[in-house]
């Protein structure tokens, strides 16, 4: 078994429990859509965490090359997928059976912490590739991070509930036009 193969072990089960924390998210709106208030930006960011996960996922076989890890270089690999998780366990709330449940109150409430580890993933995921790379990564790459920055860093510090309504669309084609652009094949 060679390096990656190893690691990418515990990498996996991370990232596979962070879409387990969002499906039973999901889950859990749906067993209780009764007592369900929707705010239809924070299903819609369940659903494009799914695909960044499932996104940082497919990336990372591109580390399959390397042949040998320093614990710092892995380190930041985990540290990535950790926010991942963080994030996925910010999104949705622990639905209470029978309770009334308020998604837009959940989504302010933790909106200051969701968009400021999305930043911090941002960083962790540029100074990952400067320390695995040794340089930044394509200037395209660069530029979607500094447009999820941007985006993101606005979201962090605004509580106007139309900016966080139009955050998911903008989002959702970013991420396609990011994942069509840089990651579209192995």
């Amino acid at each position: 078994m060679d390096a990656f193969s190893y690691l990418s072990v515990l990498i996996s089960i991370i990232l596979g429990l962070a879409i387990t924390q969002i499906l039973q998210g999901l889950r859990g709106l749906v067993i209780n859509r009764r007592q369900l208030v929707v705010y239809w930006p924070s299903v819609s960011w369940a659903g494009l965490l799914l695909l960044i996960n499932v996104q940082s996922w497919w990336a990372m076989y591109g580390m399959r090359g390397r042949p040998e890890w320093a614990f710092v270089e892995f380190a930041l690999v985990l540290l990535q997928v950790t926010v991942l998780y963080m994030l996925a366990g910010l999104v949705l709330p622990d639905v209470q059976s029978n309770a009334r449940t308020h998604l837009k109150q959940h989504y302010f409430d933790q909106s200051r912490w969701f968009y400021s580890l999305a930043v911090f993933l941002l960083v962790v995921s540029i100074v990952k590739d400067v320390v695995l790379n040794g340089g930044l990564p394509a200037k395209t790459n660069v530029a979607f991070h500094l447009l999820f920055g941007t985006v993101w860093t606005a979201a962090a510090v605004t509580t106007s509930d139309s900016y966080h309504r139009w955050i998911p669309m903008v989002m959702g084609l970013s991420l396609g036009a990011y994942i069509a652009l840089l990651f579209g094949r192995l």
